[in-house]
């Protein structure tokens, strides 16, 4: 497999995963949240990553996630689906789990936590790749995993069969367009800014989207591309830095939460715009009062319209 074998393209949020208060999963929500990204014009969106709390998730859950979402969905856009896992024996199961869905790819993290080798890291991914038919995107998370792979790295495990995308969320950014340039002819290529940077790359045929978090902005993020595809780059531009107000009002350089988790200020986010996101799972806690007035107060001075939290 390669590039060629997938079209995923344009903004492909990893979005939450909603919960009751008490911790349940809300399966009626996640269904109309679905259909909110939908209504949106998402190009795609990612099951089960970080903004989705995999790491409190079972593995019943989390396939059962797969299938109520692939359901859902119908094919209408491209789905991936988390697996990360602390073995490849575990993501493994994750990946038949998303393939017996019917979902389009899977979303992978090194493991965290253990700081593998460059040797264990390959073998880690050829494991899973030799294990199962579907297309897999490499995601490079050094906050989470604590490695950050190089482009040589990234290059070797662009060979493996089944590896048909990269999501790389380096804050290496002369390393994340050393990688752009030498890999995207092999396989997509995400997390290209939404900037005039950003959009010159793309214009120039250089990456094939971002993979955010939460598309809390809804139809903003995905028109940034679709606005480039025709031409009209101050426009995309334009919606582009409404992005950059949220991340720098909520988020730091490292994509932790200013304030609170990251995720709860989407979940947050999305509740305040009447998406039925839920509330996190322990151990992570929903913003305080005062810090929910933050959320909104960024909402409504880029013009969003609230509701109740």
């Amino acid at each position: 497999m390669n590039r060629n074998d997938i079209n995923w393209t344009g903004y492909i949020p990893a979005i939450t995963t909603p919960f009751t208060r008490d911790g349940a999963m809300a399966w009626d929500d996640l269904a109309r949240q679905l259909e909110w990204y939908v209504e949106q014009r998402m190009h795609g969106v990612v099951l089960a990553g970080t903004s989705g709390e995999w790491f409190s998730m079972s593995e019943a859950e989390r396939a059962q996630l797969f299938a109520e979402s692939a359901r859902t969905i119908d094919k209408r856009i491209t789905v991936l689906g988390g697996c990360n896992a602390y073995t490849a024996a575990e993501a493994i199961r994750h990946a038949r789990a998303a393939e017996k869905a019917g979902l389009d790819g899977i979303l992978l993290t090194p493991p965290p936590y253990m700081v593998p080798s460059r040797r264990e890291l390959l073998q880690f991914y050829q494991d899973v790749s030799d294990a199962t038919d579907i297309p897999i995107c490499i995601y490079n998370w050094p906050r989470g995993c604590v490695v950050d792979m190089d482009t040589e790295l990234l290059g070797e495990l662009a060979d493996i069969d089944h590896v048909v995308a990269i999501k790389n969320s380096t804050p290496n950014f002369a390393g994340f367009l050393e990688g752009l340039y030498a890999l995207s002819d092999k396989v997509r290529y995400f997390n290209v800014p939404t900037s005039a940077l950003g959009a010159d790359l793309v214009a120039l045929g250089r990456g094939d989207g971002l993979m955010g978090a939460g598309g809390v902005l809804g139809s903003d993020h995905p028109d940034f591309w679709r606005l480039i595809d025709k031409g009209d780059k101050e426009g995309a531009i334009a919606l582009g830095a409404r992005d950059r107000v949220i991340m720098k009002a909520w988020f730091n350089k490292d994509f932790a939460g200013n304030f609170g988790s990251a995720q709860a200020i989407l979940k947050t986010a999305l509740r305040l715009r009447g998406v039925p996101a839920g509330y996190v799972r322990r151990p992570l806690l929903d913003l305080t009062p005062a810090e929910v007035e933050q959320v909104r107060a960024t909402l409504t001075g880029l013009g969003i319209e609230t509701g109740a939290a």
